[in-house]
């Protein structure tokens, strides 16, 4: 059970218990089915995640203040980036990283910072949000009579055949957003 809890995975589960590789995907499915194997990995799952405070409920909110991120509430009426601890909660954390560089002028004297936000990727994470709620199917799915296969190609060739319906899953590049600001005047 140790093993499942590291990976999911009951395949791997049962080669790391001892499994052999050739029968461990049965031998894995099998100990998934059985009642009281599931019941305490189940007991695990909820004592981990009580020990973590790590749950699906706040893996999702996480997900959801990056999918919904206002950008607008990084910045001052006038533009500039706002401080870092006037910046709501929300918008801190769908932040990736921050980085900032020191202004230099020719002389070596500083002149002011250049502040570079990165923001997760609000596309890759409406994505996962959108598979989660079931929303997204990435099979080919047909529409059409399936009864009668001879009927449905003298439809192919008269042209008026089955559609295939794409439904994709969304998923964003591994890029992050990013937006700079620089501040500061030459000496």
């Amino acid at each position: 059970m140790a093993a499942y809890l590291v990976t999911l995975n009951a395949t791997q589960a049962a080669k790391d218990a001892g499994y052999s590789p050739r029968t461990a995907n049965e031998q894995g499915a099998r100990l998934l089915a059985n009642v009281s194997v599931a019941a305490a990995i189940e007991v695990a799952m909820k004592e981990r995640e009580k020990r973590t405070e790590i749950s699906q409920d706040r893996v999702l909110q996480e997900l959801g203040r990056i999918a919904f991120l206002d950008i607008g509430k990084a910045f001052n009426a006038d533009g500039t980036l706002k401080p870092l601890d006037e910046i709501d909660e929300d918008t801190r954390r769908a932040l990736a990283g921050l980085e900032v560089t020191e202004l230099r002028d020719a002389d070596g004297f500083a002149f002011g910072h250049a502040k570079k936000l990165k923001f997760a990727d609000k596309l890759g994470a409406l994505g996962k949000i959108a598979q989660h709620l079931g929303m997204l199917d990435p099979k080919i799915t047909l529409k059409g009579d399936t009864e009668n296969p001879l009927q449905l190609l003298i439809k192919a060739v008269q042209g008026n055949s089955l559609k295939p319906v794409r439904q994709s899953a969304w998923g964003g590049d591994e890029r992050e957003d990013e937006v700079i600001e620089i501040e500061g005047k030459r000496a």
